[in-house]
């Protein structure tokens, strides 16, 4: 199964997402931060999946609850789809340019969560969004699929580029790690279970 829709609602957001790993289709991403759309757009688009994303949030008060609750539901959605699929391929690694700015992400679909986040950008914003909720995007991803996750802005010098190239490369490491893989879950550690 290469397929999930989750639903998460609250006082603060309300969010449905679909990811479908293996039937590309346009992204569609509604969340009300445009710069968050983009990112969202270039990670479903690079990862050569289906991405689906409606979310209202609480705006009025800043980006942060919609931002890092969009990384639960995708973290949920990868959960559900690597339970259904039994293996998947567990690592994934990418390195992606964007002018100026070199982004790496690596991915181990181990069922252990624990992440790694060390950019610094050089700028605070990428228009009026606040780029240190990245950062809360990617603790949540990585907490709520229980994955290994390491993001590295290896360096640049706009935090646009910076992110974009992060965000494409998570999408293609994410392709990657949860590619299927025959023999279930006893085939993807030497302990014989994942």
């Amino acid at each position: 199964m290469s397929r999930a829709t989750i639903e998460r609602n609250t006082k603060e957001t309300q969010i449905v997402l679909t990811l479908d790993l293996d039937h590309p289709a346009p992204p569609q991403i509604a969340t009300g931060v445009p710069f968050f759309d983009h990112m969202l757009t270039a990670m479903s688009f690079h990862g050569g999946f289906f991405l689906d994303v409606k979310a209202v949030g609480d705006l009025v008060v800043d980006p942060h609850h919609l931002v890092e609750d969009t990384g639960l539901v995708l973290g949920d959605a990868l959960k559900h789809i690597q339970e259904a699929r039994g293996g998947v391929q567990r690592y994934g690694h990418s390195v992606i340019p964007m002018d100026e700015a070199l982004s790496e992400v690596t991915i181990d679909a181990c069922g252990r969560a624990y992440w790694v986040y060390d950019p610094v950008f050089p700028q605070t914003h990428a228009g009026t969004f606040d780029l240190s909720l990245i950062r809360e995007f990617v603790v949540a991803l990585a907490n709520r699929a229980q994955i290994n996750l390491h993001a590295h802005c290896r360096y640049g010098a706009n935090g646009h580029h910076m992110v974009e190239s992060l965000f494409k490369a998570l999408g293609k490491a994410l392709a990657q790690a949860y590619a299927p893989r025959q023999g279930g879950s006893a085939s993807m550690s030497t302990k014989g279970v994942i």
